[in-house]
């Protein structure tokens, strides 16, 4: 019965795809449809990875860092692009890292650093870093002062970083509520 109910969901999804689009079906597993339309199935099982689920009708505004165990560690809300096209959707990698940065085709008239605790995972310059949650963005994801220190220090260079325009908290809110509710601190298991 779960297996028919998520062929449906992905069919009637398919059917309204966007050029890219992530479609989370597990805390790990997502279907990737490409530019050309084809449905590929991502599977994140053991790898550390970085969800973001753009804030629009149907997603949940939230970044998630999920561990390589499959827990979800950190949560966040985020802004993003105004208009679709702005924050693209898909599968990414983390390109670089950059601690103090200035966006040079949107600086700030003072010269400081609009691009604070940058996460960079387009070659056009999308990026989550520091920036206020209750604005929008050019496109990058801004992401909350504390939190982005932590998603900074954590991420590294090759990591995937899956944007999505649909719901994910499904699948983190148990993780969630035992971090931030009952305030279980999370450690990460050491590999053997």
């Amino acid at each position: 019965m779960k297996y028919i109910s998520i062929t449906i969901f992905l069919f009637s999804t398919l059917l309204f795809a966007e050029s890219r689009e992530v479609i989370p079906v597990s805390k790990t597993e997502f279907v990737y449809i490409n530019k050309q339309g084809v449905e590929h199935e991502i599977d994140m099982t053991g790898k550390d990875f970085i969800l973001v689920s753009v804030r629009e009708e149907d997603s949940d505004g939230r970044f998630y860092a999920v561990d390589r165990d499959g827990t979800v560690w950190l949560s966040g809300g985020i802004s993003s692009g105004e208009e679709v096209e702005f924050t693209p959707s898909g599968k990414w990698k983390v390109l670089w890292k950059k601690r103090y940065y200035t966006s040079k085709k949107y600086p700030e008239e003072d010269g400081s650093n609009n691009m604070d605790y940058s996460i960079f995972f387009t070659r056009w310059g999308h990026a989550l870093h520091k920036g206020s949650i209750d604005h929008t963005s050019h496109g990058c994801i801004h992401v909350d002062h504390a939190d982005i220190q932590l998603l900074f220090k954590w991420a590294k260079v090759g990591m995937p970083v899956l944007v999505t325009r649909h719901k994910y908290i499904r699948y983190a809110r148990p993780d969630l509520k035992r971090i931030y509710l009952r305030g279980e601190n999370y450690r990460r298991k050491r590999r053997r």
